[in-house]
């Protein structure tokens, strides 16, 4: 029987992926064009080190995404055994340990975010999740040493940039973290054995981990298998995003919210717009020059990153979420108020200062008190004394009279819009 074969070519898919500056590094293109020429499994892993994956992530989770657009079978590996340990590449310190009940909780809840990017079906190109816990937790070190350590050499492991950037370190790096390399190789030749993967791709960090598990491989098997790596999404400081650093962008709504999401990509510099709609998100190549093209005419209006903060939110939330998001930001700049909904209203919620009051509180007293007890005011006097600069749903106090609060002004019968200035804004939603 004739082998399948995918739906783009491999020559075409790597010119594809260059245009997109997703190629850092790569095994003999073509050795590999050559591959691709047939439906190819291929895997990424992700460590369930937090309960949610993060935007730096999320270049990865498409890149399997493209594979499998283009007719390949994408295995997603979410490292219950490695996860135990903690890859060292491009970190500084070693990770805290967690417990198996939480990684088993964040493999979980990993394994379902990548199902709302990847197709998961019985099809040739159909995803696969899959744990290296499976594998790897019977395994005992005598027979580990014997059948993965016996075909590493000490002396190629201390040339990987990631076990060299630690050595230079005082800390230094320890046996289990040295050892991870290894793990992530035999994970290569265990997916090869049993699911003919003959392709890791992963970020630029990995690549000495990668050509770990090609070389375990071929001397174990004296097959030939395949790396990729892409460039690492970083923060304008040359860090990357990663689980353990601060101040994420995460997948996880409950994490990091959308209207967060939106506001990060809505702020990135003019010269990160092409390169990150390229990177991160499904638009062709030549929309996202496109775009980068008009707004550079015009970078002052921001329609670049308007597009970019869309496209990813869409991706990751769902475009429902994206236009509440959307509405939100727009409300906090003068949108009118009738044209919010109670989903929008709840978005702002998260977002803005929120204090929640019993009607009794708010109806029918003084709006001056309503600002003072929020601590928008000092006193009575100072916002009479500055009428025109209170809000009360976007009237301000001036316009209003010094009418008590009328249950008419609620909206969707529950909440107020407080405003001090231009941007101190503060939400009362009524108890009930």
């Amino acid at each position: 029987m004739p082998q399948q074969r995918p739906t783009m070519a491999g020559d075409a898919l790597l010119e594809e992926l260059a245009a997109r500056n997703l190629i850092h590094d790569h095994t003999d293109r073509e050795s590999l064009v050559e591959r691709l020429g047939r439906i190819t499994p291929l895997y990424c892993g992700f460590d369930p080190t937090a309960d949610s994956l993060h935007i730096g992530n999320l270049q990865s989770i498409l890149l399997l995404a493209r594979f499998q657009e283009a007719g390949h079978r994408p295995f997603a590996l979410v490292g219950g055994a490695t996860g135990m340990i903690g890859d060292p590449s491009g970190k500084s310190e070693e990770r805290q340990f967690l417990e198996p009940a939480l990684l088993d909780a964040n493999r979980e809840a990993i394994g379902a975010q990548l199902s709302s990017f990847l197709r998961f079906d019985d099809s040739s190109s159909g995803a696969k999740l899959v744990d290296n816990r499976s594998w790897t937790e019977s395994v005992g070190v005598l027979e580990f040493l014997r059948d993965v350590g016996k075909y590493s050499t000490v002396n190629t492991m201390l040339a990987k940039d990631s076990v060299k950037s630690r050595l230079e370190r005082e800390e230094g790096i320890s046996f289990t973290e040295f050892s991870y390399m290894l793990l992530q190789a035999n994970d290569f030749l265990e997916l090869h054995r049993t699911h003919g993967v003959d392709l890791q791709v992963a970020g630029s960090d990995q690549w000495g981990n990668i050509t770990a598990g090609v070389d375990l491989v071929r001397r174990r098997t004296s097959d030939t298998v395949h790396g990729l790596t892409a460039p690492l999404i970083v923060r304008s400081d040359g860090t990357k995003f990663g689980k353990s650093e601060g101040g994420n962008i995460w997948l996880s709504a409950d994490r990091t919210s959308p209207y967060r999401m939106y506001q990060y990509f809505l702020n990135v510099a003019d010269d990160d717009v092409e390169s990150m709609l390229l990177r991160l998100t499904l638009m062709s190549v030549a929309e996202c020059r496109a775009v980068a093209a008009d707004h550079g005419v015009a970078p002052s209006a921001r329609e670049g990153q308007r597009r970019l903060a869309a496209e990813v939110t869409d991706l990751v939330h769902g475009p429902e979420v994206t236009e509440q998001v959307k509405h939100a930001a727009r409300v906090l700049f003068g949108a009118p108020l009738a044209e919010v909904d109670d989903m929008t209203l709840a978005v702002l919620s998260a977002e803005i200062p929120t204090t929640t009051l019993a009607g009794s509180a708010v109806l029918g007293q003084d709006p001056a008190g309503l600002f003072v007890e929020l601590a928008l005011a000092r006193s009575k006097g100072q916002v009479r004394k500055n009428a025109s600069g209170h809000y009360v749903n976007q009237v301000s106090l001036a316009e209003r009279g010094g009418e008590p609060l009328s249950a008419d002004e609620l909206l969707h019968d529950r909440y107020l819009l407080l405003r001090k200035g231009k941007n101190g804004h503060h939400l009362v939603v009524l108890e009930g």
